[in-house]
């Protein structure tokens, strides 16, 4: 493409999340042009249980792209290339019509302990991590497939695709069905080192290999736009689309992790250390995922967090309602108002110490039955106390992983780059920095996965030069937040009571796992 021809040319990312769908256009320079959200509900039928209506997704995605159409004031083929990604591990069945047999199981959905054990019995705990590089665990996509088998053997039997979250919205832009190696990484049906499904696992498990969609590298164009989404999303017909990846593999090329030493933390809703490596590198006691990265050929190490941002946005719901009615009558965030209440209470909160286990968690201990913990409440506790201490806790979980990476002899480089929506906040970015004793960087660009998405699309039609070298070109430091030493030896004399605390509990948790 002649830089003529790419001066008025956009890509697009669409980023699937858990609580809307958000795009972005991005220009050949690599600048994001406007971008818009859609939100769509949360459904959790029961206690640990997390699903949505996959048509939803679809009614949020198209209404999205007709508004960043509208609002950007171009048509559908100013577009050169579209790019996706979205939250992982969720499963979405498909029958012959290709109508949904069930709500989509997300990847924070709990319920499927007994499919694991299954799972892991059938193939061999160990044949599992040599495989797929992680245990198996309640959030991926194969147990979920294996529960609906047990509990809906009908449902089961009409299966005829299976779909991770994003590549449905693929199917309805295509009419194909594909996956890329990131996302379909974390479903422990695929082999992570050959970067292709498990014929081993898929046979044991008795899965046939056509439920699922082709995977393709990130940068690679599975399909092009139909004339039917053209017609109902404004696109033009054969816009090609590319692979993308997972939110968290999007994400980080987003943030430029491309190469080694480089190491991000992503604050959404769930929490996320992110390392690149050029070589399959695992944790040999299987605490942090290692999965293939959306750089074609290469992979990365990932320690996650199911209740990160997802931790402060319950103390918000549960604690501070009536402030934030005040905050949204003035138009402003509440988050601001708690932030500057917790820059009110001292390091350390007093003694109160936050375990950020909502919903479970994964990383570094794949616990369902873990459940979120207020230790050290005294007299002297006042809401602004919980405030800083949800977010030290977060922040302590946070550097789990990454300790872990430095342990198993991971080079990281000293310096992380910060995003989502904990890293919009310089307290908490100041925090981190003190936590973890590291450098913190922000970047000028704070679209996340979208604009991995994106930057995948522009690479695999060529508008951009290999995605390492977009990376390099296209992002720039914006913030840095420095270790204060005082503040950094506080907490280093806390971080090992956080992490005492979880053991001293396991039992206590387990125990009431089989009472309630």
């Amino acid at each position: 493409m002649s830089a003529k021809e790419k001066k008025d040319v956009l890509v697009m990312g669409i980023d699937l999340g858990t609580t809307g769908v958000k795009i972005v256009l991005v220009d050949c320079m690599g600048r994001v042009k406007t971008s818009v959200t859609e939100e769509y509900p949360l459904l959790t039928p029961k206690p640990g249980w997390a699903q949505q209506n996959p048509s939803d997704w679809w009614s949020a995605t198209v209404k999205g792209i007709r508004n960043i159409l509208k609002k950007q004031a171009i048509s559908g083929d100013c577009i050169a290339g579209i790019g996706l990604t979205g939250q992982m591990h969720g499963a979405v069945f498909l029958d012959a019509n290709h109508e949904v047999l069930y709500p989509a199981i997300l990847w924070c959905d709990q319920r499927t302990a007994k499919e694991c054990e299954e799972i892991t019995s059938r193939v061999g705990k160990q044949r599992v991590f040599d495989i797929t590089c992680n245990p198996v665990l309640t959030g991926f996509q194969a147990p979920k497939i294996l529960w609906l088998k047990n509990n809906y053997p009908q449902l089961y039997k009409n299966i005829h695709r299976i779909l991770l979250p994003k590549d449905y919205i693929r199917f309805h832009l295509t009419g194909g069905f594909a996956t890329d190696v990131s996302d379909a990484s974390g479903t422990s049906l695929f082999d992570v080192k050959a970067r292709k499904w498990s014929s081993e696992i898929l046979d044991a498990l008795e899965i046939p290999e056509e439920y699922l969609p082709t995977a393709y590298e990130s940068v690679e164009i599975t399909g092009t736009v139909s004339r039917k989404a053209a017609d109902i999303t404004g696109l033009a017909e054969g816009i090609p689309v590319v692979a993308g990846g997972g939110d968290q593999a999007a994400g980080a090329v987003g943030n430029g992790i491309t190469r080694e030493k480089l190491v991000s933390i992503s604050v959404g809703t769930s929490g996320v250390v992110f390392a690149y490596s050029d070589r399959v590198f695992v944790d040999p006691l299987g605490r942090l995922h290692t999965f293939c990265h959306a750089v074609p050929g290469k992979w990365h190490l990932m320690g996650v967090m199911l209740s990160a941002g997802g931790s402060f946005r319950w103390l918000r719901d549960t604690f501070f309602s009536a402030e934030k009615e005040i905050a949204e009558k003035q138009n402003r965030q509440v988050y601001e108002d708690l932030i500057g209440m917790a820059q009110s209470v001292p390091v350390g909160s007093e003694g109160l110490i936050f375990l950020p286990y909502l919903t479970g968690e994964r990383c570094p201990y794949p616990d369902p039955d873990a459940k979120g913990v207020f230790f050290g409440v005294s007299l002297k506790t006042t809401k602004a106390h919980f405030v800083r201490s949800v977010l030290e806790g977060v922040s302590f979980g946070l550097r789990d992983s990454l300790e872990i990476m430095k342990k198993i002899g991971l080079q990281t480089g000293g310096v992380c780059r910060v995003s989502g929506g904990g890293g919009r906040s310089p307290f908490w970015c100041q925090m981190l920095a003190d936590i973890m004793n590291e450098k913190m960087v922000r970047l000028t660009t704070e679209e996340g996965p979208a604009y991995g998405a994106a930057l995948l699309a522009g690479s695999g039609i060529n508008l951009y030069p290999k995605i390492e070298q977009a990376c390099d070109e296209f992002l720039k430091e914006k913030d840095i937040f420095l270790p204060e030493p005082a503040i950094v030896k506080k907490y280093a004399a806390i971080y090992p009571l956080y992490g005492k605390l979880y053991h001293d509990l396991k039992s206590s948790f387990d125990h009431l796992a089989k009472i309630s």
